[in-house]
């Protein structure tokens, strides 16, 4: 998900905390757009011990967006390829989102990350699908969110998983659940903030 850190969010890091936790959910991770800043705010302010705060970015390289998590350094490169070297050299996992919306050259990309989304909260019922489809073909890892931008967002889409959360992620043993958001809703908003921003010279 992510905080006000993205142009496009609102959702403070201690809302998304107190929220998330609220909902029954026992961590999230923050992928702001093109810096880790939320998620390591959050990190920090965090002071539950059962409550996990993964921190991660969500790239826009030069075919479609990456995310690296469990990052601890900005990337630096916009480059597809540099991207992915860049988040499994600070020991990241790099994971595909929301593969048929807004990328090219998707088979590419997807071989080469960890793990592919095959549920984002913010995509079609048909275009998640076709993501699930992907990643069962390549044998990948999968993962689920809810690409939360505002509060009433977080915990649309969630990951259950059992036991060791980065290795399940990588090894596909993940149950991805949640429901989709109203599309034109939740993409409107986030136009609507960023362009709020913009005039306030945020």
């Amino acid at each position: 998900m992510h905080s006000k850190y993205s142009k496009d969010s609102i959702n403070d890091p201690r809302w998304i905390i107190k929220v998330a936790k609220k909902r029954g959910l026992s961590g999230v991770a923050i992928t702001d757009h093109d810096t880790i800043k939320g998620s390591l705010i959050a990190k920090k302010i965090n002071n539950d011990p059962d409550f996990e705060i993964i921190p991660g970015v969500e790239i826009k390289t030069d075919i479609g967006d990456i995310i690296g998590l469990w990052i601890t350094e900005e990337i630096k490169s916009r480059s597809w390829e540099e991207v992915i070297d860049e988040i499994h050299s600070q020991g990241g996992v790099a994971v595909l989102p929301h593969p048929y919306r807004g990328h090219r050259a998707v088979e590419e990309i997807a071989n080469r990350v960890d793990v592919i989304e095959v549920f984002n909260a913010r995509t079609s019922k048909e275009l998640n699908k076709k993501a699930h489809e992907l990643a069962m073909k390549l044998h990948k890892g999968i993962s689920a969110g809810s690409d939360a931008h505002v509060p009433f967002e977080i915990g649309r889409g969630v990951a259950v998983i059992n036991s060791d959360l980065r290795k399940d992620l990588i090894r596909g043993k993940v149950k991805p659940i949640g429901k989709e958001s109203p599309y034109l809703l939740v993409h409107g908003l986030s136009f609507a903030i960023e362009k709020l921003r913009k005039l306030r010279g945020e």
